[in-house]
C-alpha cells in the first residue's frame, strides 16, 4: 500500500477493525517513511469472472460445471479423481488471471483438452466430441487419424 502523503510503500496496521454492515474491514495505517496516518478500506471482490459462450453471452464461470464435464469424459476411465481436481485447479487460476476477468470458451476448452490428452486420449476424444460439436462421422474421424499420427487436432477456429 502506497502512503498518499509521501508514496512510501511500506507501512504498518495500527488499528482494524469491520464496518457495522460486516461488508468491509477498516483499517488505519501509518507510513514508516514520513509516520503520517491513513484509513483503507478491504473488502470482498464481487465482480464475478466470466466465460463468452460462443454464441456471445457471458456466463460466470462454474468450476462445478467444469468438473461435471470432466467426469463424464472420464467415466468408466481409469483416471485419478486428483488429475481432474489439477484440470479444475489450472482452469480456474487461468480464467482468474485474465486482466479482463473473462475468457472465451474456446480458450476455456482448449485447455481443458490439452492438459485431458496428456492423461488419458479417450477421455479427449470424449470431451472434444462434446465441446467441438462434430457434425458428422467425418469430422470425429479427422480428429481421431489426427490423435493416432501424433499430431496436434485441429483448433476450433480451424474449422
Amino acid at each position: 500500500m502506497k502512503c498518499p502523503y509521501c508514496g512510501f510503500a511500506q507501512d504498518r496496521v495500527v488499528d482494524s477493525r469491520e464496518s457495522k454492515d460486516a461488508d468491509s474491514i477498516r483499517r488505519r495505517r501509518e507510513c514508516e517513511g514520513c509516520n503520517k496516518r491513513f484509513t483503507t478500506y478491504e473488502r470482498i471482490d464481487e465482480i464475478p469472472y466470466m466465460v463468452v459462450k460462443k454464441d456471445g453471452r457471458r456466463e460466470k464461470f462454474d468450476r462445478q460445471k467444469v468438473l461435471s464435464g470432466l467426469l463424464h469424459a472420464c467415466e468408466k476411465r481409469p483416471v485419478a479423481a486428483v488429475n481432474l481436481e489439477r484440470i479444475v485447479d489450472e482452469t480456474e487460476a487461468y480464467v482468474v488471471d485474465s486482466p479482463e476477468r473473462e475468457r472465451t470458451t474456446n480458450e476455456v476448452g482448449e485447455l481443458i483438452m490439452s492438459r485431458l490428452k496428456d492423461i488419458d486420449t479417450v477421455a479427449y476424444i470424449r470431451f472434444a466430441s462434446v465441446y467441438r460439436d462434430f457434425k458428422d462421422v467425418r469430422e470425429f474421424k479427422e480428429e481421431l487419424e489426427e490423435l493416432l499420427n501424433g499430431k496436434d487436432p485441429k483448433r476450433l477456429s480451424k474449422r
